[in-house]
């Protein structure tokens, strides 16, 4: 309790928690469809495959527009950065209450949630600007933490629309986006820590080196997976074993809400372990979990078991993927971050996509699950190739943070 004291002190602490909210409320809006996919596929009639391509198109939008909110916030500061998003989540949740009522209509609203995915670089970057380099690791992982909106969507979202139908949930969204610009307004301030405007060249840097390539390509299984299969699970549970659509949304965000606590502990298990140790961990646990997934797909209780299992160690990844981060770019630690973090979010956006395909072309989800599992071990076995420079250049032996 000392250390959080004095790690509370050390920064400004209400614009840590403002960060917490608006990030927190961002994923919320950002898996909102996913949270509501079964009611959506019966308004609709979606095929797998359309249910797929529906579930993708946010997570792409989210990810591609990353870049562009984190220019935005260099030249206008990122406080005014997140409140300008935040009109664009008020004016898309305008859109999907008022003006949805085709498939084409529900695939433009996905591009206009990709606004709510754009908050992850700003976020961290504002609730972690005022705290000294020694916190800045847990300053993040808090912000990080406010993954657990899926959480929450998974939770109300499909309570809410059992109630007052799915489309009213968007006009309840809408309205909700109050409470976070206005405490962001209120309490929060633009931290100190301020750069020369970085360019173009400079934003994209560590994707001309391998090392950038391999984060952004492990963090598309880490976090891809993680966002991915917290917007496939509410369809996948409800079709596949048959339980009713709020049970559906409860059992997801049970396994979202564990993925989202446990990025604060992968970062502190980075911290004393090691980084490329605790990836290795994860990224053996979810190539596993995710084939026992496939082949348990007639047991909910052994099934939910394993992704209790699976979205742990993909909430500690993401965790432990930003420790190395920081030790691999110490004077560029926000921008190649943020450049991670975008490519790494499409992954993301394969996954309701080839559950699809799966289920379509082949009666099952099986393939879909051994395909995650496929590229979980692929990148398990680049990171072992690839540490055997990183520990003999930045990291200390397991990717801890060398000594000064």
């Amino acid at each position: 309790m000392h250390y959080f004291r004095e790690f509370l002190k050390s920064g400004h602490a209400p614009t840590l928690w403002a960060s917490f909210l608006y990030f927190g409320f961002s994923c919320a809006v950002w898996v909102i469809n996913g949270a509501m996919a079964p009611f959506i596929r019966e308004s609709f009639q979606l095929s797998p495959t359309q249910m797929g391509m529906m579930l993708s198109i946010p997570i792409f939008a989210g990810a591609l527009m990353r870049f562009p909110l984190g220019i935005l916030a260099q030249y206008i500061g990122r406080k005014r950065a997140t409140l300008v998003e935040m009109a664009g989540i008020f004016v898309a949740m305008g859109y999907g209450y008022l003006f949805v009522h085709t498939f084409n209509d529900l695939l433009a609203l996905g591009i206009l949630l990709g606004v709510a995915g754009a908050s992850f670089g700003v976020a961290l970057s504002l609730g972690s600007g005022s705290f000294p380099p020694r916190f800045k690791g847990l300053a993040m992982g808090i912000v990080g933490a406010g993954n657990v909106g899926t959480a929450v969507a998974a939770l109300l979202a499909p309570a809410l629309a059992q109630k007052f139908g799915w489309q009213a949930v968007y006009g309840f969204a809408a309205v909700s986006v109050a409470v976070p610009a206005v405490v962001m307004a209120v309490y929060a301030k633009e931290p100190p820590d301020l750069a020369p405007h970085a360019t173009f060249r400079e934003h994209i840097a560590c994707l001309f080196e391998k090392d950038g390539w391999a984060f952004s390509l492990i963090y598309a299984v880490t976090f891809g997976g993680f966002i991915g299969l917290t917007a496939f699970l509410p369809s996948y549970f409800y079709d596949q074993f048959g339980v009713s659509k709020v049970q559906a949304g409860q059992l997801t965000m049970l396994a979202a809400f564990l993925g989202a606590a446990l990025r604060v502990m992968g970062g502190w298990l980075s911290d004393h372990w090691g980084g490329v140790n605790t990836l290795t961990g994860v990224l053996a646990i979810t190539a596993v979990s995710m084939v026992l997934c496939g082949l348990a797909e007639n047991s909910l209780p052994v099934t939910m078991l394993l992704f209790l299992v699976c979205f742990a160690a993909l909430g500690a990844g993401n965790g432990a993927l930003f420790q190395l981060v920081p030790l691999r770019w110490p004077l560029s630690t926000a921008v190649a971050g943020s450049m991670i973090g975008e490519i790494g979010a499409l992954g993301g956006g394969l996954i309701p996509n080839g559950m699809g395909f799966s289920r379509q072309y082949t009666g099952t989800y099986l393939w879909g699950f051994v395909g995650i599992a496929a590229c979980a071990a692929a990148m398990l076995v680049l990171l072992r190739v690839m540490q055997i420079r990183w520990t003999r250049t930045w990291a200390e032996k397991g990717g801890r943070a060398r000594s000064a």
